[in-house]
């Protein structure tokens, strides 16, 4: 495993990206520069930016972390090239975490978090993918309390909205219905774990999402604000099968991706890895 990373304000600093370079099946000796083969995968907050905390202690840098650093190695063992925002507890600012995803010319760009609500009851997963307006008061709440820990030491904050500074031309183009599809399918895997209720698939203007130039999502894993979600949250078996599920559904996007474009590589012994 090779790590590569980028510094707090541009220099070199350790262990912020990590670059599992294993190539999948090729259609050729020359792969086609539209195969489907590399993602980034983003673990929300970090190093002074603790995200959520759950009432037993749970600190959501911590767990999304562990949980992004599973997926990683389960879709190294895929034969995906696997890149990582961050590989340690830092706080890694916007504008190197989209720049990451965007120099790793990856396909797909996957934001792990956990969720908070104000009482103990709102429980589930849900998944997002990035529109200019929410599809409802909470997905606008929540994509207002990632977006101020993402950008709260951006430069970019002081100089102008990031919304629209970072929106690009990504609105207008496929990604956005690529997002879409890859959202509704890891949310349906994700369902089948049968721990909570399923909060559906969502839209927010999410400014990480935005600045990304690939099919990109969000995923909130849980509630830990609510005890039982953070209780199954502490264990690595149910990680696990976070992991799992999220894998199945990077994988089955994967070969809608190639089929889209014409790519004949044969993806299938790659879902069927352990």
């Amino acid at each position: 495993m090779r790590r590569h990373g980028f510094g707090r304000w541009g220099g070199p600093w350790l262990a912020v990206a990590v670059v599992l370079p294993i190539g999948m099946p090729a259609v050729s000796a020359e792969p086609s520069r539209d195969h489907f083969d590399s993602v980034v995968i983003d673990a929300g907050h970090g190093g002074e930016d603790h995200g959520a905390r759950g009432p037993r202690g749970l600190v959501e840098k911590d767990l999304v972390l562990d949980v992004c650093n599973r997926l990683a190695e389960r879709l190294d063992a895929a034969g995906l090239r696997v890149t990582l925002t961050r590989g340690s507890d830092e706080f890694v600012p916007l504008e190197v975490r989209t720049s990451v995803a965007n120099d790793a010319r990856a396909d797909l760009f996957v934001s792990i978090h956990a969720n908070s609500a104000a009482t103990d009851k709102p429980r589930g997963i849900e998944t997002y993918f990035v529109s200019l307006e929410s599809s409802d008061d909470m997905a606008r709440q929540v994509a207002a309390r990632e977006n101020q820990a993402l950008t709260r030491d951006s430069a970019a904050t002081t100089r102008n909205d990031p919304l629209m500074a970072l929106l690009g031309d990504m609105i207008a183009t496929e990604h956005v219905i690529e997002s879409s599809e890859f959202a509704k399918l890891v949310q349906g895997e994700l369902a089948d774990l049968g721990t909570g209720s399923t909060r559906g698939v969502k839209q927010a203007p999410f400014v990480v999402l935005m600045g990304v130039q690939m099919p990109a999502s969000l995923i909130e894993i849980g509630f830990l604000s609510n005890p039982n979600e953070e209780k199954a949250l502490r264990r690595g078996r149910y990680r696990d099968a976070i992991v799992e599920a999220v894998a199945r559904a990077i994988l089955a996007f994967g070969k809608r991706y190639d089929a889209r474009r014409g790519v004949r590589a044969d993806l299938s012994a790659l879902a069927d890895e352990p």
